[in-house]
């Protein structure tokens, strides 16, 4: 018959020690994806300058409210309520207040 050796109870120190790894580096992981997060917004704001630019240019209005309410709609619809705070917080950074 064969013996198991019973795996130690973690101590209350070692768990902690393990805790604190975890989320130093989650930390590190937020960090990096927000590092990536602003540069996307920086580049969806230089897009949308060209878009503006062109959409002027040819005698057309800087802001197109049906096209807003897309992005709206589309961040409300994957991110909940919150999602339309973030989609107006993009669209202000991008084309300024209207």
């Amino acid at each position: 018959m064969a013996t198991t050796t019973p795996t130690p109870a973690p101590t209350e120190a070692g768990t902690a020690a393990a805790a604190d790894e975890r989320i130093a580096q989650d930390r590190e992981r937020i960090d990096e994806l927000d590092r990536r997060i602003i540069d996307l917004v920086r580049e969806r704001m230089e897009v949308s300058a060209r878009v503006q630019r062109a959409r002027i240019g040819a005698g057309g209005r800087r802001v197109n409210l049906s096209r807003e309410m897309e992005i709206l709609t589309r961040y409300r619809e994957r991110l909940g309520r919150p999602g339309t705070s973030l989609a107006m917080t993009l669209l202000e950074l991008c084309r300024g207040r209207v």
